[in-house]
């Protein structure tokens, strides 16, 4: 399974990397209208700036998978605890005694007559 996921990053990085190269192009990005009129903006290639925005998009999801792992994992760990906590230790149950045949009381391996 690992390697499928790694042969996916692999894919999606190098689909990344021919989108910036192929798109190094600098735009003007307007961003917020000013109070003259004119925008704030910058210009970036477009390659940067669909990245930038791609991160921007996927950070609430990140933070929000992050936040219910964190969530999960300390719920177990109360559970483990709680579980740990009351569960009674029961001695070691004595292993039954072996029986061993006696020397005198071997059968008689002498024929019926």
């Amino acid at each position: 399974m690992q390697i499928f996921r790694t042969v996916l990053w692999i894919l999606v990085t190098a689909i990344l990397v021919a989108f910036i190269a192929m798109n190094w192009t600098k735009v003007p990005v307007n961003l917020w209208p000013l109070d003259n009129g004119s925008y704030l903006h910058f210009e970036w290639p477009v390659g940067i700036v669909a990245l930038l925005f791609f991160a921007l998009g996927a950070l609430p999801m990140w933070l929000y998978a992050r936040t219910a792992k964190w969530r999960l994992n300390r719920r177990i760990a109360s559970l483990e605890n709680s579980v740990r906590a009351t569960s009674v230790v029961a001695p070691a149950a004595e292993a039954p005694a072996t029986l061993e045949p006696r020397p005198d009381s071997r059968p008689d391996l002498a024929p019926d007559a």
